[in-house]
């Protein structure tokens, strides 16, 4: 998701510790933003780093999150270490014991922050897959979708778009089998695709791209021109599937 921040955006988070894992990183993670003209907002901070008095604000809220971190560590190892002196196991008993209640609890738990961080990210990601899907392989939705960043595998991916489309966030067409024969227009959303994607690919980057993904050349050849490719790139321009 950073690497799509441009100049002039803001990224919100919740909190500093969504964000950076310690005040080092917290910091590298802003001085990149700063460089790329992306501001920083923290809902529940009071943080704004246009200003010297913002920055040296996160500075200082960001070493007591670290030390609010490591006083829960040392009070979760302390309490551990009090336990097993008396005789008892860190963890949940139940879990411990096989019993079908807690582990239905634990696997009902996971589930839910499962869909939740794919409801929370489904804007980076769902776009795209309703564009390209079923027309296109999930392979070739991968290609697409990890050249902006993402790191999917194909199956991740479907059973991420399968739990979507459970939960009615997502449409049951995008599962549907990939045709054999494509229809004429999957060319020209491709290649919207990928320059959405990634809109730093030339003519010719793309055109690799494609041969890549074993599409044949629209007017026939064994590999891709940028000629080729510029016609269906201005094609989705005048469709309005790629902005000017």
């Amino acid at each position: 998701m950073l690497k799509d921040l441009t100049s002039g955006d803001v990224l919100v988070v919740v909190r500093l510790d969504r964000l950076a894992r310690s005040v080092s990183h917290l910091l590298h993670v802003i001085e990149d933003l700063e460089k790329r003209g992306v501001h920083f907002r923290s809902l529940r901070d009071p943080i704004d780093t246009s200003t010297p008095q913002g920055m040296f604000s996160l500075q200082v809220l960001g070493a007591v999150a670290q030390l609010e971190r490591a006083l829960i560590a040392e009070r979760t190892k302390a309490g551990i270490k009090a336990a097993k002196a008396r005789g008892k196991l860190p963890g949940n008993p139940g879990l411990r014991e096989r019993r079908p209640e807690a582990i239905k609890a634990v696997s009902k738990a996971r589930e839910k922050l499962y869909l939740d961080e794919l409801i929370s990210s489904a804007q980076t990601w769902l776009p795209t897959v309703r564009q390209l899907r079923p027309q296109h392989s999930w392979d070739n939705v991968v290609r697409v979708l990890n050249r902006r960043g993402h790191h999917w595998t194909v199956q991740r991916l479907r059973r991420a778009v399968h739990r979507m489309v459970r939960e009615k966030l997502a449409e049951p067409e995008l599962l549907a089998r990939s045709p054999r024969r494509a229809p004429e227009d999957h060319l020209m959303k491709l290649v919207a695709a990928i320059t959405i994607a990634d809109p730093s690919l030339s003519l010719r980057d793309i055109a690799a791209q494609l041969d890549q993904m074993g599409e044949r050349p629209a007017r026939g050849g064994r590999r891709w021109q940028p000629s080729s490719v510029r016609a269906l790139l201005d094609e989705a321009h005048r469709f309005g599937l790629v902005r000017p």
